[in-house]
Order: C-alpha cells, then sequence, then structure tokens
C-alpha cells in the first residue's frame, strides 16, 4: 500500500490571536479545518516569540529546561512542535494546554515582556477551545490531524496500535511477541497447479491469564475442484497424530498442540495450562499444500491473493511471500488491509468487502532473490528454518523472489494480504 502523501491545503492561515468564547458555533469541514490551521500558526508565532525572548546557554532542550526551570521532554516536545514547517504538524507535536500554560509562566517569571505572555496565553486558550468545544478530546484532534500530515499519522497510529495492543491482550487473555507468516508460492509437478507451502510461528506465546483457548487458523479460500490435503515437511497428512511442528526450531520440551479440521479449514490450538510470561512457547509449524489452485489466468476471474490473519494480539507481524521465478513472472504484489470482525475473513476482490478496508500506513519491502535477505530481527531462528524448509522440499532458495509486509502492533482481528492481479502469461 503506497504511503500517504501530503494533501495541498488551499486554507488561508490567519495567525492573529483572538479571545474565544463557549458560546462560539460548532464548526465542521473546510471552517474546522481552517481554524485548525490558524491556531497552530498563531500558537507556533507567539510561543517562538516568547522563547526566543528568554536568554539561555543555547537552543535545544536542555538549555531551555535549565533556563526555564522545567522538565526536558516538555521542552524537547515544544521545540520539536516549533521546528515543524507546518502549522497542523506543530500542533500533533505539541503538548496539552496545561503544560504550555506553565511554560508560559515560567518565561513570565525569567522576565518575558507582558504582551508576549499575554499573547502566548491567548493562543494557549484557543487550543484548548478547539480541543474541548470544537473536537471533543485531544485523541480526537489527533486522529484528525494525522489524516494530513504523514509522519503524524505514522506516530498516531503506532500509538493507538500499542494501546490497542494491550486492551485486546487483556481482553482475550492471550499475546505473542511475533506472528510469523510464510507463504512460498511454487509451480506443481504438472505445470498447471500451484504448490502453496505455510510456514506459521508465533514466538513468546503466553496466556495472560488461565483458562483461555488461544488457537490459529489455516484455510484455503478459493474454490478448488480438489479438496485440501495440507501435509507436513514428510509429506504425511496432517491430522491429530502428525502435528505438522518443525520441532527443532520449536521451545524444548516441543509445545503441546492440537489440531483439527473443519471443511477446507486447519485450527491449531494450544495445550496445557501454563500462564503468565514464565509460560511462553516458541512455535512453528508448516503445511505443504501440493497442487493447492490454479495457477493459469484463464481460470481466475480477478487474482490471487495471500493473507495472514492476526488471531493472537501480538507486538509484531511479519508476513513474508516468497514466489518462485515461473510464478507470476514480472508482476509484484500489492497490499490490502481488511476488518474481519463482523464479516469474517474477506475475499479481497468481492466489491463487498471495500467497506471493511482499512486505511493503514503499511507497506511491502522487496526482499530480494534469494534466501539470502529471508533473515529476521524479530526472531533468530526465522532464517535457519526457511532454509531447512527449502531443503526439505528440496527447493532451489536461489530461484525464489521474497516480499515482506511487517507491521508493528498489528490490529487485532485485522487481515493482511498480498495480491497478483490475473494476466495473461503468468
Amino acid at each position: 500500500m503506497p504511503k500517504a502523501s501530503t494533501p495541498k491545503r488551499q486554507v488561508p492561515v490567519d495567525t492573529r490571536v483572538d479571545e474565544v468564547s463557549d458560546h462560539s458555533p460548532l464548526l465542521a469541514g473546510p471552517k474546522l479545518e481552517a481554524e485548525i490551521v490558524a491556531i497552530g500558526a498563531a500558537l507556533t508565532r507567539t510561543l517562538d516569540a516568547l522563547l526566543n525572548s528568554v536568554a539561555r546557554t543555547g537552543s535545544g532542550p536542555v538549555a531551555l529546561a535549565a533556563a526555564l526551570g522545567l522538565d526536558k521532554v516538555l521542552a524537547s516536545r515544544v521545540l520539536k512542535a516549533l521546528r515543524a514547517a507546518d502549522p497542523i504538524a506543530a500542533l500533533f507535536f505539541m503538548p496539552g494546554p496545561e503544560p504550555l500554560r506553565a511554560l508560559v509562566r515560567a518565561a513570565s517569571r525569567r522576565g518575558a515582556a507582558r504582551t508576549l505572555t499575554d499573547e502566548a496565553m491567548l493562543a494557549v486558550d484557543r487550543f484548548e477551545w478547539l480541543i474541548q468545544r470544537q473536537v471533543g478530546d485531544r485523541s480526537l484532534l489527533d486522529s484528525i490531524l494525522s489524516a494530513w500530515i504523514p509522519e503524524a499519522r505514522q506516530e498516531f497510529e503506532l500509538r493507538r496500535k500499542q494501546a490497542a495492543f494491550k486492551a485486546m491482550s487483556q481482553l482475550k487473555g492471550a499475546q505473542a511477541d511475533t506472528i510469523f507468516a510464510t507463504c512460498v508460492l511454487a509451480p506443481s509437478r504438472d505445470g498447471a497447479l500451484l504448490d502453496v507451502i505455510w510456514v506459521h510461528g508465533l514466538t513468546g506465546l503466553h496466556r495472560v491469564r488461565p483458562g483461555v483457548s488461544v488457537k490459529v487458523a489455516s484455510r484455503r479460500m478459493s474454490a478448488e475442484p480438489n479438496a485440501r490435503r495440507p501435509m507436513n515437511l514428510d509429506l504425511c497428512e496432517i491430522d491429530g497424530s502428525a502435528v505438522p511442528l518443525v520441532a527443532e526450531y520449536c521451545s524444548q520440551p516441543a509445545p503441546p498442540v492440537q489440531v483439527r479440521r473443519v471443511q477446507e479449514a486447519l485450527f491449531y490450538t494450544l495445550g496445557g495450562d501454563g500462564f503468565g510470561v514464565a509460560s511462553s512457547v516458541d512455535i512453528f509449524f508448516a503445511e505443504v499444500n501440493l497442487a493447492e489452485m490454479k495457477r493459469s489466468p484463464q481460470n481466475v476471474t480477478s487474482g490471487w491473493y495471500f493473507f495472514a490473519e492476526t488471531s493472537v494480539p501480538a507486538k509484531a507481524l511479519q508476513f513474508d511471500l516468497l514466489v518462485h521465478e515461473d510464478v507470476f513472472p514480472g508482476q509484484d504484489p500489492s497490499l490490502r488491509l481488511h476488518d474481519t470482525v463482523l464479516e469474517g475473513v474477506a475475499d479481497v476482490y468481492d466489491a463487498r468487502r471495500d467497506l471493511d478496508r482499512l486505511d493503514m500506513l503499511e507497506s511491502i519491502t522487496p526482499l530480494g532473490r534469494g534466501l539470502a535477505q529471508v533473515r529476521s530481527a524479530r526472531g533468530a531462528a526465522y532464517g535457519p528454518l526457511m532454509r531447512t524448509v527449502c531443503e526439505r522440499l528440496a527447493y532451489d532458495a536461489a530461484a525464489f523472489r521474497g516480499y515482506r509486509c511487517g507491521i508493528d502492533y498489528p490490529v487485532y482481528g485485522s487481515q493482511v494480504s498480498m495480491l497478483f492481479a490475473a494476466r495473461t502469461g503468468n
């Protein structure tokens, strides 16, 4: 998904500092945007003039904090906001009204002119009026601002995703450090179909509280003539007696895992009754699906897609796609994110699911050819694991190109899909 660019705003900037009233009308749309820009401009102008009037030994936050007798963190945040070239970005990075009032009072005690402190206080009052009367709270204001400033949006999304992770891990009663989902695509023996190999991993997986069921799933969404026959790396069909753990990369002793099949889906459930961080385990398992799906574009309506699910609250998701050179030649995948909470796993080519798409700043990173680049800072075992998978399936690792979507604090219940369009010659 391409990163958002800053929209060009044709909004007149009014930097005057006017008094505000609790009886002022509520603003919306372009009028609210113009007010936000004006308040950001007035706040940066007045605070900049105020701080420039205070004698200090340097221009950085340490010198400002020492000169005003304030916390260095507050000084750093204010200076960062004042360095922003855009008034909207300045508002996003600016501390709240009360810390700003403390800063203005400190400048007054250090001899700043009354006219400068009065103007700055009016600008802070106007900022508070915007938050409380026009928007509702600071979090909602940050949400508005993040839509206009990509840098602000990235920080906004990360903060909210972190908060969501903490809440969902407690509500669901389980969490993982990292979810690994790797899909390997290769031509089948007859050349007409695709072999699809999935390597799944969860590191630092544990129950946060006792009595919680922890499960992950794999499934096929496309309609195919043959039933799924997932196998482990020894090419034994997966059932209750053939759990597809890649044991040498799992915690020892091997974590107890049960497998249950429901139509085209396999559900893997963590056994045992341990809970707490001390019970954390690392689990890696592989599914081999030979001749799994159609390869010819003549037999595909829109295209192909492969997806990972955030079925356990996690600090990170790493979704890799390793594609053989004879599969989708000359194509790179695109990215889509969906919310699965209401309607379940999405067929990404179903227009009815467009309303469930998540507009977030995630992207795909090409990994190049071969397995030399298929390493991970999120898990030292990942590179050796993928080499083991290729060796046991007799794949030439140099024949594969890779793509990665790495997400910090993925939204619980989200679906991350990589898509290839159907085109003649694939």
